[in-house]
């Protein structure tokens, strides 16, 4: 079915990245047109692990070295490119940093990255599709650390 409507299938993974309760967003502004603030993720290379894309995307972009804590969901979304409709999945890992430094990559189009507050974080980010899984990646986050699971290393 895919073929005859021109469709392409593509996959990415990425992260909510939380230290101290704070959420990482990146600022991304492509050729001075504003794109807004978005959750780090990026496109699944060729034999990688959706784990390994994920944590890889996060360091590319924002220069934050985090470590999966678990799998959150799915979002899936469509967009078009020329004649094209683009099917993308991706799949959101929900992470844990070790400290509150952040360095959004040029290379990338990221001029600014920071860690909020969840309401902040939730209000700046861009795509509702992201504010659905920061929604239930913080949701996640409280239950483990009204639990005590949270950040075993050194929190």
């Amino acid at each position: 079915i895919l073929e005859e409507m021109n469709m392409t299938q593509a996959t990415s993974c990425g992260g909510v990245v939380i230290f101290r309760g704070k959420i990482l967003v990146l600022y991304k502004n492509i050729k001075n047109k504003y794109e807004g603030w978005v959750l780090p993720k990026g496109t699944v290379e060729e034999g990688e692990a959706h784990r390994d894309t994920a944590l890889r995307e996060v360091m590319e972009e924002s220069g934050v070295k985090a470590s999966i804590i678990k799998y959150i969901d799915k979002s899936e979304y469509t967009f078009n490119v020329g004649d094209e409709v683009i099917v993308k999945d991706v799949h959101w890992y929900l992470m844990m940093a070790d400290n509150y430094y952040s360095k959004p990559q040029r290379e990338e189009f990221f001029t600014d990255s920071g860690y909020y507050k969840y309401h902040e974080a939730y209000h700046l980010l861009k795509f509702s599709n992201e504010k659905q899984i920061l929604e239930k990646a913080y949701a996640e986050y409280l239950e483990m650390k009204k639990q005590h699971q949270w950040g075993i290393k050194n929190y």
